[in-house]
């Protein structure tokens, strides 16, 4: 099966989980910079969700590049992932306007676990159809990062009960390691 209509499929949704999300955010009616004030917290979600959106786009597109066909059981991991991302912009509300409150930082940090879940398991089910020697697995190695970050998030998530900056620090810490998009697709795919 061709990937170009997965591809197209999940741009179309990531586009459209970015705009619900900013149009969560609303305009304060006040006319100077104070009247911002209370919607910072909103603002740093929004920021934050934007950053793991981004991150996901970017190394879906790099994965679904070395790919050379999707299978049906691809498509069922895809729209796995998407769940989990399509869920982003209720956490992301929900954080922000409760100002970082331990249980929307504890839910938020179960949606980002979920989503790199998804992403793994996206991964495998795409590997299962390429083999052990294509480009594909080649590329993608031991994927320490994808690994490291799932234990990240669960720590963010033990910590927020104690102190939510805490569980924020680390989810940010996990954005600012995917920051830089996955580079083993793209060396090998250049190679």
């Amino acid at each position: 099966m061709h990937k170009g209509r997965l591809e197209a499929f999940s741009d179309g949704v990531i586009a459209i989980i970015i705009t619900i999300m900013v149009l969560e955010m609303k305009v304060p009616h006040g006319t100077d910079f104070a009247a911002l004030g209370p919607i910072i917290p909103v603002f740093l979600s929004y920021v934050l969700s934007f950053l793991y959106v981004g991150i996901y786009w970017n190394n879906h597109h790099h994965l679904l590049q070395a790919a050379k066909h999707v299978t049906g059981a691809v498509l069922w991991a895809n729209l796995h992932l998407l769940f989990w991302l399509s869920l982003f912009p209720f956490v992301t509300g929900w954080m922000g306007e409760n100002h970082f409150a331990p249980w929307p930082v504890v839910t938020y940090g179960i949606v980002l676990i979920m989503a790199a879940v998804a992403y793994y398991i996206l991964v495998r089910t795409l590997l299962a159809g390429h083999g052990p020697d294509s480009t594909l697995a080649q590329a993608l190695g031991s994927d320490f990062k994808g690994r490291i970050s799932v234990v990240l998030y669960a720590a963010g998530i033990g910590l927020a009960f104690v102190n939510s900056w805490l569980g924020i620090a680390l989810y940010a810490c996990v954005a600012l390691v995917w920051l830089c998009p996955d580079s083993r697709i793209e060396k090998k795919l250049t190679d």
